[in-house]
């Protein structure tokens, strides 16, 4: 587990572009055989990637920096499947998982292990968790089921589906609510125009991308921005403060979650493109 700590709204300004990838990009979460995970102080909010090939892999606690017996001891959990098809199985139960699903792990399940159905064509599970103050019910959502909102144009480069998952009209939960967004091909922008979210923080996971492209994110306050590279597999922690949004090189999809003081999508302080520097 590593553990990090996000500058603020003015000391950001003054980092170089390695000291802001170093606080805001989580770089290498997906490792054959292994399971990763960043806890960021900013809403308590743990990110990681679990790649199984030969056997099944547990998700453990850290004691040190959680305190508790169990992951989900006082967290609830969300699970997306990037990559091959794969098997959850929390407390016995076997869910499977093909590319974009996702499962909804609720507060209090003991034994959550990782599986690949072909180790020549792993999954890639993406998690992200929260803290939670009461129990809700596993859910296994499939990419169809969820609901589909189109949104931007050809013309703007940015026509897309946003997936809801997790939220107020989908799978409840104490406050994470999580997505999915697809670009359509030849549309590059996500989420224009941008905004901040005051009352919750967000992170990004871009992929679907070839080794030869990237997504160019921006962050930053509206009045002063900055750029971070980001490829195939990597994330982005979005303080309350920041903008984010990008442009890639093609289209591509990216998973969206977020956690604070509620969970209305539509909650937003928007910055309009006019007013970015």
């Amino acid at each position: 587990m590593e553990v990090r700590y996000l500058p603020n709204h003015n000391s950001y300004r003054r980092m170089t572009t390695g000291e802001l990838r170093a606080a805001f990009v989580l770089e290498h979460l997906f490792k054959p055989a292994h399971i990763e995970m960043v806890y960021f102080e900013t809403d308590r909010l743990i990110a990681g990637g679990a790649v199984p090939i030969d056997v099944p892999m547990q998700l453990l606690a850290s004691r040190k920096d959680m305190a508790v017996d169990f992951f989900t001891e006082r967290r609830e959990l969300g699970i997306v499947n990037i990559g091959g098809e794969g098997i959850v199985k929390v407390e016995g139960i076997e869910h499977m998982l093909r590319t974009n699903d996702v499962l909804y792990v609720g507060r209090g399940k003991k034994k959550i292990e990782f599986r690949s159905r072909e180790k020549n064509q792993p999954a890639l599970f993406y998690f992200v968790s929260y803290p939670a103050h009461a129990d809700y019910p596993d859910a296994l959502i499939h990419q169809s089921d969820a609901e589909q909102t189109t949104l931007g144009s050809m013309e703007g480069a940015n026509k897309r589906t946003i997936y809801k998952y997790i939220h107020t009209g989908g799978v409840k939960s104490c406050q994470l609510v999580l997505g999915i967004t697809q670009l359509e091909p030849g549309s590059i922008w996500n989420t224009m125009p941008p905004h901040t979210h005051q009352r919750r923080s967000e992170i990004y996971l871009y992929y679907s991308l070839t080794p030869d492209d990237l997504v160019v994110h921006l962050m930053g306050m509206p009045n002063e921005t900055r750029s971070l590279i980001l490829r195939n597999g990597q994330a982005v922690k979005s303080p309350s403060w920041s903008i984010h949004c990008g442009a890639g090189t093609k289209s591509y999809s990216f998973v969206w979650a977020m956690g604070g003081e509620n969970q209305e999508f539509a909650d937003m302080d928007g910055a309009p493109v006019p007013s970015l520097l």
